[in-house]
Order: structure tokens, then C-alpha cells, then sequence
């Protein structure tokens, strides 16, 4: 059989400004090796017609510039999210609607565990309900004499019973930030950031990287990809050490459908996390690339623990929590630019990304240089000033714009009122400001599907369907660029993959619908049929 396969589809929709749109594609050793129509590849040799795809519509591969490893193993526990999710498996999961049902769900999943196992719950949100906020209280209803934890959907914020605080030692003497204390002194249960939740974590064996590390958990994260139609994703906060990269580069091997690219979350000694980065930049391989750091600068609107320019938060909150405080975010800017190390930096809250930014530019100043492409993620509260400083230095920005949806409702009414909200997650404004732009889902914080990622960005509607700042609307061809192309620029990626061009890899997403054609309100709904990942077809 020939070595030149050529595939054929209704329309393939490139993403190349030279040939946007095509018939066939020719794919050799995994990669793009001719476009056109059904005779693009003869003057290459004989060929192998592949007519699988012939009814369909395809695309490059999506890229999931930032995501987490665990959106697939977290199902390990209860879920008791407000909104309804589908799991790997394709299960739907209904929301729960009041603290009653997290109750009475978590209860339930309890019974199914031997007692010596923790009760563990994700995905929970209070900013959803009207009862009183979860504490303690409520979960010693389900059990006094064995640990609770419940992790909140943004993962910055858990809540726990009175045997779990006792276990760690939290009471009305600590002194930790983040352990919320009711008027009494006593804690609530309620933990915000890192410094509050890990104790807890590491007693109840909450690992989130055993949760992205072992072979099921990879494996997991590949079908959830592939249901979604990504090729390449991230683990945006990877804490891999040596056997991990073993299991993981026995399980991505050719015939694995996703590359997969682990950003090393570094908070801490600057120049211990620089030496890991290099290191572990050594063992890339196609389906693993590393070398890139990430760094937790604030929390979560939702959670009102990100770190907000005046006039702060509605309700007089306090301002957020730093998770690495600004005198590090400068020392690691500092040393990641001596290095050439690529950065992603978490700012949710816009004074974030105003440290995050002069921590860059004081960098810049000691190592001057362009092509780092260090990366804002979510920016969620940047504005014009933001983004054109973001331009002036050389940086990308990866948007969080299901956040629209998903709580943009909630940020009107709650945490940031009517005018900031209108503004949040602006990517209209970060386009014109001339910069590279992705967006994302943050997975499992909400589901991994770019083309409803896309939707929110397009249309930005909350979920009371009202439009939440049409000045920051993007047409449908750059939200479906900024999911393929302008992921893969973040990534450093874009010379191999996020168009269908000659001399690319051969990764495409298989789609029963053509997303530049339909209703733009339809585009959340695009059919994934499956996934091609180095020329191997992999349908659903």
C-alpha cells in the first residue's frame, strides 16, 4: 500500500489564508504533505484514497491552551456541581440545584465508600445558591466521625466538616489566611487559596497529581479530548516529577490521539523550578512537550479571592488572596527570562495582571528579548490599558470566555456589578490591541468543549440569555482561529499544528456540521465525530 494517504471530506476548513478551504488532503509520515483536490498528491507517487471522512466536515485539530489533567480522573468523586456535566464515559451527571441535594448527593456517594475512605465532592459553587453559605455545619450531617471535603468548581476554595479541621488542627487559634472564621472565631470550614487547602489535601489524600499522573487518569483526559475534537491540550499546573514522565511517555506513544503539553506549576524558589523546567524540556517528545512554568498569582472572582483594582467588590469583600505574593511573581519573572523559559501566568483579578505585567517588564529590562511569548491566562477582569501594556511587552493572552456564561449572571449582580462585567473576559479589546489571542475552558472548572468556548465568545450570553458586553463580541472566524491557530501560538506550537497546511502535522477534529456556515448561535452545537491525530483516524 502506498504511503501517501489521501483523505476526503465535504469541505476541510484550513485556517490557511492561502488555501482556506479544500477537498482532499494528502498525509505521509504524519504529516501534511499536499492540499487540494482528489489529484493534490499524485505528482508525490501513488496514493491511498481514504474516503471515512467523505461526509463530513474537518478542521485542524482544536487546541486546549489551558486545561488540567484531572478533568478526567476527578470523577473519581462525587460530583455536586450546580450545572448539569457530561463525564468521560459520556454519562450526564444533573446538577444539583440547593445545599439540600449537595447534601443528600454527597450522602448517598458516601454509602458507597468503605468508612475508613474520605467523602470527597467537587464542582460545588455557593455563588449559586440562596441558602446560607456551606460550612461545617451542614456537613457534619453527613458524618462527624470520619473527614468531608467538598472542592469548589474554580478548585481555589474547598469546605470541610469539624473531623477534618480537627485532623489539621484548624480551630479559633489559627492564624492561616484563608481559614474563614464565623463570629464566634471558630472556623467555618470554609478554606480559600492554597495555604489554607493543602494540609487538608494531604491528609485526605486529595492528590491532584496522582489525579493526573497515572495511566488511567492520561487516558481519561484523551477521551475527554477527543469527544471535544482537541489534538493538543495542556495540564496547566503540572507538578510531574521523573516516573511520572516515564508513565507518560509509555502511554503517549503513536497511536495515542492527543498531545498533551504539561506546564510546570512553580511556586516557590525561583531557580530550583528553572532548573526542573529545563530538565524536563529534555524528554519532549511529538505527543509530550515540556519546558514551560506556570505561575498562581491570585484566586477566583466567584470566590472573591482574586485580586481586583479598585473599587473592589460589591459587598466591601476583602481584596482576594495572593497565592504567590508579588515580591516572588518578580523574582520568578526575573530568573524564567534570564533562562528563556516560557511563562503562564494565572490572573484572574486585573491588579494580578498589573503586578503580573510590571514583574515582566522589570524582567525585560534585565534580559531584554521578544519571542518568549509568556502567556495571561483567563484575564478575565484586563482592560484596554491591560492589554495593550500585554502588547507593548510581547505577550499572549488566553481568555477564559465560558465564564460568561457560566457565571456572568452572578458577577452583575454579586462580585463586580454591571459595568466591570461587561467588560470581563474582553477579547475584542485584546485583538485590537494587536495581540495573540486563545481561548479556553479551564477544564474541569467548566466542560472541555472549544466550539461552546467559541460560542461564549461570539455571543456572550449568561445563562439568563442576556448579552453581557456585545462591545467585546468576536465574529465566528476569530473565535475559531483563536481555538486552533492562536491556542497553538501560546503553545509555541503554531509551525506544526492549528491550520491545515503543507508540512504540518496531520491532526484534525472530524465534524458532522461546518461551524462558518451555521447560525452563530448554533456553534456550541457542532457535532464532534471524532478526531485524526498524526493521520490516525479516531472516530467516536
Amino acid at each position: 500500500m502506498s504511503n501517501i494517504t489521501v483523505f476526503a471530506a465535504k469541505k476541510f476548513i484550513t485556517m490557511d489564508p492561502n488555501t482556506p478551504e479544500v477537498t482532499h488532503v494528502a498525509v505521509r509520515d504524519g504529516r501534511i504533505l499536499a492540499l487540494g483536490g482528489k489529484e493534490c498528491a499524485n505528482e508525490w507517487g501513488s496514493v491511498h484514497h481514504d474516503d471515512r471522512l467523505a461526509d463530513t466536515i474537518v478542521m485542524p485539530g482544536l487546541v486546549e491552551g489551558h486545561a488540567h489533567m484531572m478533568a478526567g480522573a476527578v470523577w473519581k468523586y462525587a460530583y455536586v456541581g450546580y450545572h448539569d456535566r457530561i463525564d468521560p464515559s459520556g454519562k450526564l451527571w444533573r446538577g444539583l440545584k440547593d445545599g439540600s441535594a449537595v447534601v443528600a448527593g454527597l450522602a448517598e456517594f458516601a454509602d458507597r465508600l468503605d468508612f475508613d475512605e474520605p467523602i470527597v465532592g467537587w464542582g460545588f459553587d455557593p455563588i449559586f445558591l440562596a441558602s446560607e453559605r456551606l460550612s461545617r455545619i451542614h456537613l457534619d450531617e453527613i458524618s462527624s466521625d470520619r473527614p468531608i471535603a467538598i472542592i469548589f468548581s474554580n478548585f481555589h476554595l474547598m469546605c470541610v466538616n469539624s473531623y477534618a479541621l480537627e485532623m489539621v488542627g484548624y480551630d479559633q487559634h489559627s492564624n492561616v489566611e484563608g481559614v474563614i472564621k464565623a463570629p464566634d472565631g471558630l472556623p467555618t470550614g470554609e478554606l480559600q487559596e492554597m495555604a489554607a487547602m493543602f494540609p487538608i489535601m494531604r491528609r485526605l489524600g486529595i492528590d491532584f497529581r496522582g489525579l493526573s499522573q497515572s495511566p488511567d487518569a492520561i487516558l481519561a483526559y484523551a477521551q475527554v479530548a477527543q469527544r471535544a475534537g482537541v489534538t493538543t491540550i495542556t495540564d496547566l499546573f503540572s507538578s510531574m516529577e521523573d516516573d511520572d514522565v516515564d508513565v507518560m511517555l509509555r502511554i503517549t506513544n503513536d497511536n495515542f490521539p492527543l498531545r498533551i503539553v504539561p506546564v510546570l506549576g512553580a511556586m516557590g524558589d525561583p531557580v530550583s523550578f528553572a532548573d526542573k523546567a529545563e530538565r524536563l524540556a529534555k524528554r519532549s517528545t511529538d505527543k509530550l512537550r515540556m519546558g514551560a512554568v506556570k505561575l498562581m498569582t491570585d484566586g477566583s472572582i466567584q470566590g472573591w479571592t482574586a485580586r481586583v483594582r479598585w473599587p473592589g467588590y460589591l459587598g466591601g469583600q476583602p481584596n482576594g488572596i495572593w497565592n504567590t505574593e508579588p515580591e516572588m511573581i518578580y523574582s520568578l519573572c526575573a530568573e524564567m527570562q534570564a533562562r528563556g523559559i516560557q511563562m503562564h501566568i494565572h490572573v484572574n483579578g486585573d491588579q494580578a495582571a498589573e503586578v503580573s505585567l510590571d514583574a515582566i517588564q522589570a524582567a525585560l529590562a534585565l534580559n531584554p528579548g521578544q519571542g518568549h511569548r509568556h502567556v495571561l491566562q483567563h484575564c478575565q477582569m484586563m482592560d484596554r490599558d491591560l492589554y495593550e501594556r500585554a502588547a507593548e511587552l510581547g505577550c499572549c493572552v488566553n481568555i477564559f470566555s465560558n465564564h460568561i456564561w457560566y457565571f456572568g449572571d452572578q458577577h452583575v449582580a454579586l462580585t463586580l456589578g454591571e459595568g466591570r462585567a461587561a467588560r470581563m473576559d474582553a477579547a475584542r479589546s485584546a485583538l485590537d490591541a494587536g495581540l495573540h489571542i486563545a481561548l479556553h475552558s479551564d477544564a474541569p472548572v467548566t466542560p472541555l468543549g472549544p466550539f461552546f468556548t467559541a460560542w461564549c465568545a461570539v455571543n456572550r450570553r449568561t445563562m439568563s440569555d442576556r448579552v453581557l458586553g456585545s462591545a467585546q463580541c468576536l465574529s465566528v472566524s476569530e473565535a475559531l482561529y483563536a481555538i486552533t491557530m492562536g491556542a497553538a501560538y501560546t503553545l509555541k506550537l503554531d509551525a506544526e499544528i492549528g491550520s491545515i497546511s503543507v508540512g504540518k502535522r496531520a491532526d484534525f477534529a472530524i465534524l458532522g456540521d461546518d461551524p462558518t456556515s451555521i447560525d452563530p448561535m448554533a456553534l456550541k452545537d457542532v457535532p464532534v465525530l471524532g478526531t485524526v491525530s498524526g493521520g490516525r483516524v479516531h472516530l467516536l
